[in-house]
């Protein structure tokens, strides 16, 4: 296919696309002039068998094809009624996927539908790691808060790491840290909220956040007593994780965050260069 033929149709299917609160859509009678379909009764069975497919993937076809009416203008100022679908990109995918393979619309189509949902696809996953590592720093700054709040009220280095680890030991089930880590083969010298899925490092979060706001408002003082607190607000943590089926020791460790850190700071790089790429070939440089 020859490269002005890819950037006409690139530039046409990307005009084409709709959005409704921030969701990506086309219409099907769009569709089937991209695609080169002359009768909409035959584009229809293509659509039929991407309906199928969609179903046989797992997905909700309500999710992505929305069964929809419009009117239309006729001559002499007649209206008309017809039948039109919403689809998301991956209705489209699966449309071009089951439409004619010797029509150049369709090869085009199948690649460029591709392309985009993966593009998607690696999106989501971004956003879930650079959550995960936010959720790692705040983590880090609520400790570091709390370590202060309880210095001052006669909890040194020492007395802070033993309650740590009996809060801990609250949120996990009975689990020390010591056995966390073991648990998750994780190293002794190694932070474990390094290695925690992000709903029990915000769990972690929440915890912390609770026995600083309750120390300050009640005024506790002593290893014992704010010890009591934290180990008490980790245990109502872990009820209400409970409550949702989510016990925090029997979760898989993910990524170590370092390791994190580094890719996401290596990606940001690429992504930077080939915006720049992009830029620079766009303006003719």
């Amino acid at each position: 296919m020859k490269k002005e033929i890819i950037v006409q149709l690139n530039k046409t299917f990307e005009e084409s696309a709709y959005a409704q609160n921030g969701v990506e859509y086309w219409m099907a009678r769009d569709l089937q002039k991209l695609l080169d379909y002359d009768e909409w009764r035959n584009f229809l069975k293509v659509i039929d068998k991407a309906r199928l497919a969609c179903s046989n993937s797992g997905q909700d076809i309500s999710d992505h094809f929305v069964d929809v009416n419009k009117t239309i203008p006729m001559p002499k100022g007649a209206e008309k009624d017809i039948q039109d679908v919403m689809l998301t990109r991956y209705a489209c995918y699966l449309i071009a996927q089951n439409g004619d393979p010797r029509k150049e619309q369709i090869a085009f189509a199948q690649s460029y539908f591709a392309v985009q949902t993966r593009r998607q696809e690696l999106l989501e996953e971004r956003i879930a790691l650079v959550e995960r590592l936010r959720a790692r720093e705040k983590l880090a700054d609520t400790e570091s808060e709390l370590s202060g709040i309880v210095y001052e009220r006669g909890v040194d280095g020492k007395g802070f790491a033993r309650l740590r680890s009996k809060g801990d030991h609250a949120l996990f089930g009975g689990y020390t840290t010591l056995e966390m880590k073991k648990k998750l083969g994780i190293s002794e010298k190694r932070p474990l909220a390094d290695f925690l899925p992000t709903i029990t490092i915000k769990a972690k979060d929440l915890a912390a956040e609770i026995t600083s706001f309750n120390t300050k408002k009640n005024n506790l003082r002593g290893e014992s007593a704010i010890t009591g607190e934290h180990v008490k607000n980790n245990k109502d943590v872990r009820d209400l994780l409970g409550k949702s089926g989510i016990k925090p020791e029997a979760l898989p460790p993910e990524e170590d965050i370092k390791k994190l850190e580094r890719r996401l700071s290596s990606e940001g790089k690429k992504i930077a260069k080939d915006v720049k790429q992009l830029k620079d070939h766009s303006s003719g440089k």
